[in-house]
């Protein structure tokens, strides 16, 4: 059997619950110093990634994604999904409140 390398993607990590991922995020940004989560909370994406989100999310409304664009944008929205659960615990961490 081959293992996984804990590091690296594989399919079974798209099959874990809210819940658990949640909590290991919680645990992950526990370890945050006020230094590292106060970075974490103010860096932003480059530009040009912005830029390419908002193409693909503009593509995505209108329904014109062809299925290379599609798979790019739902790797975009699920990191982006995780991103935002980690900026809320980074915005606790420091004692900010997080934006509604």
């Amino acid at each position: 059997m081959v293992k996984a390398n804990p590091l690296c993607y594989n399919p079974s990590m798209a099959t874990l619950d809210s819940t658990a991922l949640r909590d290991f995020f919680v645990q992950f940004t526990d370890g945050f110093s006020p230094e590292l989560a106060e970075y974490f909370v103010s860096t932003q994406p480059k530009a040009e990634l912005q830029a390419r989100i908002d193409e693909l999310a503009g593509k995505a409304s209108e329904d014109e994604l062809t299925n290379e664009e599609r798979a790019e944008y739902d790797t975009y929205v699920e990191a982006m999904d995780l991103i935002a659960l980690l900026r809320v615990k980074s915005m606790q961490k420091v004692g900010r409140k997080p934006p509604r």
